[in-house]
């Protein structure tokens, strides 16, 4: 066993040697690189719906392992929230990306509270509250900070969720509302009749996903009251591997 653990050691040492380089600096870890890794799934649907945020593409750190997603996320926290700087900030996290969730956690953050709606088929670690989007369990106007990525397109209420999310939301607080969106359709593609888990992934790029957001997307979160802010900040960062396609959907109150 501890033959079998140097070995794995050893392999993972050269293969980072192999890819070290000066065109990508991991913001989460700091690993330079000469190039990304491939992450996502190669499904057609994401190719000819032209999904942004999903999809098989060149993004991930061969170091510590985080996507394209994990790195827009973390920089957009610590550079444009300043969240490190507020300790006492009231944070609500659903489904919380396992890189991101660490990073918090460790932060010495007061309020930080994550979110998801257990299911049987994952483990979830004992920090993590099981929740509901639909009935979040606080009173209005509680959260400076509410991040839900890539959880609506789960949900067939998503209306509902975006009302909830907008009801916990403070006055002037954010909340960060990351889809799979594509930039080929104006309109949302959903069809509630459509149960079958593989059939879900032929139509929407995923087994558990019931819609592939349009660009109709920021008209449903601003028809719940959020106004919503569309930003790309991939040319402020040109060394961090974000995907210069995704834009932040960031909604206040």
């Amino acid at each position: 066993m501890l033959k079998k653990r140097i070995l794995s050691k050893v392999k993972r040492t050269i293969n980072l040697a192999s890819h070290l380089g000066i065109n990508y600096s991991c913001p989460i870890c700091g690993f330079k690189s000469k190039d990304l890794s491939p992450i996502g799934l190669d499904l057609p649907v994401l190719k000819e719906k032209q999904v942004i945020g999903a999809g098989r593409r060149i993004g991930g750190c061969y170091k510590c392992g985080s996507t394209d997603r994990d790195r827009l996320i973390y920089v957009y926290l610590r550079d444009k929230v300043n969240i490190f700087n507020n300790k006492s900030i009231k944070i609500l996290h659903f489904a919380p990306e396992r890189i991101i969730m660490n990073i918090l956690m460790k932060s010495g953050l007061e309020n930080y509270i994550c979110g998801d709606l257990f299911t049987e088929t994952y483990q979830y670690p004992d920090y993590v509250r099981n929740m509901n989007v639909l009935n979040i369990p606080f009173e209005d106007n509680y959260f400076d900070l509410i991040l839900c990525n890539h959880l609506l397109e789960h949900v067939p209420a998503d209306i509902d969720a975006m009302k909830e999310i907008y009801r916990v939301l403070k006055p002037n607080g954010e909340a960060m509302l990351q889809v799979p969106i594509s930039k080929k359709f104006d309109k949302t593609i959903e069809d509630f009749s459509v149960t079958d888990p593989k059939e879900r992934e032929t139509l929407f790029g995923q087994f558990d996903h019931v819609r592939i957001y349009g660009q109709d997307y920021v008209d449903r979160l601003n028809s719940v009251g959020l106004k919503v802010e569309r930003v790309n900040i991939s040319k402020e960062y040109p060394k961090y591997g974000l995907n210069p396609e995704e834009d932040l959907f960031i909604g206040r109150k």
